[in-house]
């Protein structure tokens, strides 16, 4: 399990209050995960304050059944405009692959690409294989994913509401919102959960695992493991208010 405040002896402090415009349910990495994301939407969808649904990204990897997320989610998007998909760097961990399968297709198979090209009925090549057999591979993929490739290129990095921001991975604590680098959103920053903003701007993110996920010094958790715990989680955003549903 990954420690949210990792550094020894510091003290993040942080007093805003959560003020968001509108209430907003941010959903945590599914991580081809469709059946618990079924479930999870269902239990959204019975909490009249749900708001509009904010994904933090990583929706394939890991998990059996990316190709199912990815079709339920462009679904989705189709059916509620106001729904939001953010980017998380399992997307551009895919995306690397399409563009590059040579150079980048190892490091994807080792993190999770194994089961979401299983998941498209697409087998991966060998450690040993050929630069031809890598772009194989990759022309099959490319092939099935459809218009999923177009949908995951378009994904934005991050979105705010009031005084609530949310992104895949983190957000660098010295930087404003509007300043801060793609592989900060979609990887993390090193003092993030360690270093307290002093915008006011509270973070929902992904991409960290935690067991038991708790709102509190500027930080909202969403990822509770769910390929790994059978457990999605989601968090139901309101002023001055976080209410977690799970799966």
């Amino acid at each position: 399990m990954i420690r949210l405040f990792g550094r020894r002896g510091s003290k993040p402090t942080f007093d805003a209050p959560i003020e968001p415009d509108e209430p907003f349910t941010a959903v945590g990495d599914i991580h081809g995960c469709d059946r618990l994301l079924c479930n999870l939407l269902d239990r959204i969808e019975s909490r009249p304050d749900r708001g509009r649904l904010i994904f933090v990204g990583d929706y394939c990897d890991r998990g059996e059944e990316s190709a199912n997320v990815h079709s339920r989610l462009i679904s989705l998007s189709k059916m509620d405009s106001q729904a939001i998909f953010l980017k998380g760097n399992h997307e551009q961990m895919l995306l690397d692959f399409l563009d590059d399968p040579m150079t980048n297709g190892a490091f994807w198979m080792r993190h999770g690409g194994l089961q979401t090209c299983a998941s498209y009925g697409v087998a991966p090549p060998s450690g040993s294989a050929s630069e031809a057999e890598w772009y194989e591979a990759r022309d099959r993929l490319q092939e099935r994913l459809g218009e999923a490739e177009n949908w995951l290129r378009e994904l934005p990095l991050m979105w705010q509401n009031g005084n609530v921001a949310v992104v895949h991975a983190a957000a660098d604590p010295h930087l404003p919102m509007t300043a801060q680098n793609e592989h900060t959103l979609l990887w993390g920053h090193p003092e993030f959960g360690s270093v307290s903003r002093d915008d006011g701007i509270w973070v929902a993110f992904g991409h960290v695992i935690t067991d038991s996920p708790v709102a509190g010094l500027g930080l909202i958790p969403t990822d509770t493991g769910a390929y790994a715990t059978g457990v999605l989680s989601a968090a139901c955003v309101s002023s001055g208010n976080v209410e977690y549903v799970s799966t």
